[in-house]
């Protein structure tokens, strides 16, 4: 039997690893979706930073089911997207080899970053501060005198950049271990290493919040959430070569699920009681804030996970029709829709209509005309190769 060259062997186990996996490709599709109505639910009477709130945060019972789905989206949804980017880093670096890997990176990341800063960040602030009487083109020329650069959810393009820099030249550092054999898909980490691991990210979490609290931006950055997305984006590269994403093992993702059940409901027993219990306030809450998020990331994640390429194996097998396209513009529409979002909720903010009615059709609104927006940038053979 001829034996193959390590570079050959290399060669072919990055095209393994990188064969299209529609079931993820879906999840990430969905997730992006998700990332517009998180931001429409901020619109509405959600907490969080956001450049257009039409609604107060409130103890409105409306304002109370957008909070809530506000605080469980954060809890894993972003950490989703960094734990596949991972998981398809180490097999576009071999593939590609560092130098080509990471002008790449900064070709598909960087560039965009750098045009919605000086770009749709602005026009996004120009376009909310018209609801408060500011004219838009007086407000945008202002803020690009200023130089304003404003990185918006491209914060995560921002993160991505600086995390793949850390893996191209930790390896290049460390090259051991490159070209080992492909782990056994069973030795997948026991829940014992998982719980330590959530322990970890929220005692780290926590330490993070006393430096930084959640809402303060770091050159962008709220680091208050790091700890999750540094160890997701890692616990994606490791998982790279075993596979270990589509070889969930089902009874560890029952366990996490029923773990993820049962912490739900613990930060807003905590937050309430509060109300009525002081001591509960302040670190309290904070302490119990930090770890309860991975807990409900884990279940949440590995559910998520298996269920796009199980249950809706035969769907996703192969994308066809509206699965396709939305797979192909998914980075297109989580880059354009901040204006979109902000231009529809005030299109029609002088009309009187329930919360939850106009998060639904604001949201549903945004996501139509960001899919069909993306898809006339992907005719651009250059915006193409970017997107």
């Amino acid at each position: 039997m001829e034996k193959k060259l390590p570079t050959e062997l290399a060669t072919s186990r990055a095209d393994e690893i990188t064969t299209r996996n529609a079931g993820l490709d879906a999840l990430r599709s969905c997730m992006t979706l998700l990332v517009v109505f998180h931001h429409c639910a901020i619109t509405y009477g959600a907490i969080g930073g956001w450049y257009y709130h039409e609604i107060a945060p409130s103890k409105s019972f409306s304002a109370i089911v957008l909070v809530f789905f506000c605080t469980v989206n954060q809890a894993f949804f972003m950490g989703l997207f960094f734990l596949l980017a991972g998981y398809f880093t180490p097999a576009a670096l071999a593939r590609k080899g560092p130098t080509r890997f990471l002008l790449d990176r900064f070709l598909r990341l960087g560039l965009p970053l750098l045009f919605f800063g000086w770009i749709l960040g602005p026009v996004t602030i120009a376009l909310a501060s018209t609801s408060q009487g500011h004219p838009f083109i007086a407000t945008l020329r202002h803020l690009w005198r200023r130089g304003v650069f404003d990185t918006g959810p491209m914060w995560f393009a921002q993160a991505l950049l600086i995390f793949v820099c850390i893996a191209v030249f930790s390896l290049a550092i460390f090259p051991r271990g490159r070209n080992k054999p492909v782990a056994d898909t069973s030795r997948f980490p026991s829940n014992t290493m998982l719980a330590m691991a959530a322990l970890a990210t929220g005692a780290v979490a926590l330490a993070l919040r006393m430096v930084w609290p959640v809402g303060v931006n770091v050159w962008g950055l709220q680091l208050a959430y790091f700890a999750s997305y540094v160890l997701l984006f890692a616990a994606g590269c490791a998982a790279a070569r075993p596979r270990w994403l589509e070889h969930l093992p089902p009874r560890q993702v029952r366990v996490w699920w029923y773990v993820c059940l049962v912490a739900l409901p613990i930060l807003p027993l905590v937050y309430f009681l509060g109300q009525a219990m002081p001591v509960l306030r302040g670190w309290p809450l904070r302490a119990v804030y930090a770890f309860w998020e991975p807990l409900v990331a884990w279940g949440a994640i590995m559910l998520l996970v298996d269920r796009f390429q199980t249950h809706f194996q035969a769907c996703f097998n192969r994308l066809h029709g509206l699965w396709r396209s939305l797979a192909r513009r998914a980075y297109a529409i989580y880059i354009v829709h901040p204006p979109l979002l902000v231009a529809v909720a005030l299109s029609w903010r002088h009309i009187p209509a329930y919360p939850l009615l106009k998060f639904a059709v604001t949201g549903s609104v945004t996501c139509a005309l960001c899919f069909m927006l993306a898809g006339v940038l992907l005719r651009v053979p250059v915006l193409k190769k970017i997107l």
